[in-house]
């Protein structure tokens, strides 16, 4: 267990694209726009090795300015990469600090560093295991200790979560990591996640494909901007939910602690299929194919 996990404030992002499914309907969240996300705080950083209070009373110098940065829920490690990119500019530009971190060796060092203890060792990238949350740091912090910082902060989180249910149901930790990863993804209506996770575990149960637009993307690396072909959709991408029945090899995203304990405790409900409400929100659920054909889906083109 880790100790005293980063400041976590949840920042959802503000614009999404979304079309209905042919076969489950879903919510495809977009990336929002960078905001001013690095700037100077008082008092000690979350993220970094060395707080500014600390270096002012151990080394006489004048304390270094401490930056923070901003992962939201539902962030790629891609996405995280380029929001350093992003933080390194600002601080350069507007507090004339050249931060250690770099989009680089994140890249690098999340494909590298083996996932925490009592998941599989032979995963491609660390995926999923990047909390999402605030973290600060100095001009000093390295990528690996912002790596670091972001597997406790996780380890924190995950050691919060009950899988017997899941575990009943033959489902693996990573498994739950995966469904938190596509809830995350899906909804923006907090009381939904337990709903779409109660999908998800359904249509597994019943050998189903997901058909959860989502992955494609992921799998594919479509904007959410951008349509998805016909071709796209017939592809043999392992990420491709709406042609192969089961999980994903990875998560798709980064998800937060709500998402995860929705993943791990789905509603006890018969959903099979969710649709986009017209108030590009909210979710339309249920039991019947002929009901989710039937629903009207005049006005889901949501930006």
């Amino acid at each position: 267990m880790a100790e005293r996990p980063p400041e976590i404030r949840r920042h959802r992002q503000t614009s999404h694209t979304a079309r209905a499914l042919a076969v489950l309907g879903g919510l495809i969240l977009g990336i929002g726009v960078l905001a001013a996300i690095a700037f100077a705080v008082a008092g000690r950083g979350n993220g970094g090795s060395t707080s500014a209070a600390t270096q002012g009373t151990t080394t006489g110098l004048p304390p270094k300015p401490v930056l923070r940065i901003v992962f939201p829920e539902g962030f790629t490690r891609a996405q995280m990469a380029d929001r350093i990119t992003a933080v390194n500019k600002i601080a350069e530009d507007k507090r004339n600090v050249t931060p250690k971190l770099s989009a680089r060796e994140y890249m690098r060092l999340t494909k590298m560093t083996n996932p925490p203890a009592g998941f599989p060792q032979n995963v491609p990238h660390l995926e999923g295991f990047l909390f999402p949350a605030t973290y600060d740091f100095t001009e000093d912090t390295t990528t690996k200790e912002l790596v670091g910082d972001q597997l406790d902060a996780f380890d924190h989180a995950w050691s919060q979560i009950n899988l017997s249910y899941a575990k009943s149901k033959n489902l693996t930790p990573y498994d739950v990591l995966i469904i938190a990863s596509m809830v995350e993804k899906e909804v923006l209506v907090p009381k939904e996640r337990p709903l779409v996770a109660a999908v998800i575990y359904n249509r597994l149960n019943l050998g189903m494909t997901l058909g959860i637009d989502a992955t494609i993307r992921y799998g594919l690396n479509i904007p959410p901007t951008q349509a998805i072909l016909q071709s796209q959709l017939d592809s043999d991408s392992p990420y491709n939910t709406g042609k192969f029945p089961g999980l994903t090899p990875t998560p798709i995203a980064n998800p937060g602690l709500a998402s995860i304990q929705a993943a791990a405790h789905p509603a006890k409900v018969d959903y099979l299929y969710f649709v986009r409400k017209a108030d590009c929100k909210s979710h339309f659920f249920t039991a019947s194919k002929q009901e989710f054909d039937n629903y009207p889906r005049t006005g889901l083109e949501c930006g």
